[in-house]
């Protein structure tokens, strides 16, 4: 058993060192708001593509995942289970794209904010992360990586 174990961790973090978090960001909410958005990018050097199934994080009740798409002339949210992540590439979680939701925060974010939370990927395991919060208006992430 112990022989098993050693083995599953070990092979683990060759994949856990090829998926890199880059840019975890989040917009400054406004009072009361019970939602909020997060971006980041995630890099994959391994030679095999990953899914990243879920996000965690003790400053919301939940989080989601979304992608946009255009209804006509409307643009709506849609909740998707997972996002690939081809070998050798990246995903782009930005805004009008691809984001995460944060739902329930528990506190207001405000700028200068941390917002720990874990992702979880179906080969890498799971990697812990801050979102650091910009303003209510921010377009763009300050360069940070983990």
């Amino acid at each position: 058993m112990r022989i098993w174990l050693l083995c599953t961790l070990l092979a683990a973090l060759p994949a856990y060192a090829q998926v890199k978090a880059e840019n975890a960001w989040a917009r400054a909410t406004p009072p009361g708001a019970k939602i909020a958005a997060g971006y980041l990018t995630i890099r994959n050097t391994a030679g095999s593509a990953d899914r990243l199934l879920g996000i965690a994080s003790p400053g919301a009740e939940k989080v989601q995942m979304h992608i946009t798409v255009k209804d006509g002339d409307i643009f709506r949210m849609r909740e998707v289970r997972s996002y690939d992540i081809p070998a050798n590439g990246s995903l782009e979680l930005k805004p009008g794209g691809g984001h995460l939701m944060f739902v329930n925060i528990k506190a207001p974010l405000k700028e200068g904010d941390k917002v720990p939370a874990t992702l979880r990927f179906e080969r890498a395991g799971e990697m812990k992360v801050e979102f650091h919060v910009g303003s209510l208006g921010a377009a763009a992430p300050r360069a940070h990586s983990h």
